[in-house]
């Protein structure tokens, strides 16, 4: 059951009561503010560390790029799920934002597959009813050809999964799924910006604070996740994004300078879906 607002805040209130005080007080960066979903989440659940960027917001964020070149990147959902947690996390962030992409590119024939794979990843992290609940309104709306409703449904896709990481107490789950969906629009977008660059569309890119936000999420992950070398070096990459994105005052940005941001998104989705070496 989903619990109304009152509900739902007296029951974060009391799960966060229980958590360390080291956790509660975070370590955590703020999310960059246009990122957050709604007023119900800024109020609800912004000062505690299991919120993170909504991917519907980060699409939302590069409409201005329409179309994205998503027959260029075409990612196919590995058949077999892994068994790593954060691996899990990751690779649903990837699929929400392969929604978006579908959605946007008018592709509504491939919503089918992705709703069963939402809903393996789903069930595999522990939050298979709700997730079935939105494959189903997928499946219903892509035949309806009602898109907003396909990103309506998207978007609470992760907000569900989120809220069932919750009651679970991991809250590292939550942020690695928005990393995912970010690093994948990254990926799509620079790219989009780069075969077709102009200063204007360049800004939409240049994000050195959500570069900044996911460099301290991937240090602050639990050790047994954020020492593993492919986060390591995935935090280094953020970090350099960060720097390449930020311009000195007067600077302009150039094309060789999004082509680079291209070339370092592509390495790191990589990295990203490269699964746990023990699996």
């Amino acid at each position: 059951m989903i619990l109304s607002r009152p509900s739902f805040a007296a029951a974060l209130g009391a799960i966060m009561a229980c958590l360390p005080a080291t956790a509660q007080e975070g370590g955590k960066p703020d999310i960059p503010a246009d990122l957050l979903e709604d007023a119900h989440v800024r109020e609800e659940l912004a000062i505690n560390e299991f919120t993170a960027p909504s991917i519907a917001k980060i699409f939302e964020s590069l409409e201005a790029l329409a179309p994205l070149p998503i027959l260029k990147f075409q990612r196919e959902t590995p058949t077999n799920t892994p068994l790593d947690r954060a691996d899990l996390a990751v690779e649903l962030g990837f699929l929400i934002a392969d929604g978006f992409l579908v959605v946007q590119a008018g592709e509504l024939g491939k919503v089918e597959k992705l709703a069963a794979d939402l809903t393996r990843y789903g069930k595999a992290l522990g939050a298979g009813e709700r997730v079935n609940r939105h494959a189903a309104s997928l499946l219903e709306s892509a035949r309806k050809q009602e898109v907003a409703q396909l990103k309506k449904e998207l978007s609470a896709t992760q907000k569900d999964v989120e809220l069932e990481l919750v009651t679970l107490r991991d809250a590292d789950l939550a942020h690695l799924i928005s990393m995912g969906g970010w690093i994948r629009a990254l990926q799509v977008s620079s790219s989009a910006v780069e075969n077709q660059f102009s200063e204007e569309r360049a800004k939409f890119v240049m994000r050195e604070d959500i570069a900044d936000y996911y460099s301290a999420v991937v240090g602050g992950l639990n050790p047994r996740i954020s020492e593993r070398p492919s986060f390591l070096e995935m935090r280094d990459l953020f970090a350099g994004l960060r720097t390449e994105m930020t311009l000195p005052e007067g600077e302009k940005v150039t094309q060789p300078k999004i082509a680079e941001i291209t070339k370092q998104a592509a390495k790191l989705a990589e990295l990203a879906l490269k699964r746990d070496e023990g699996q």
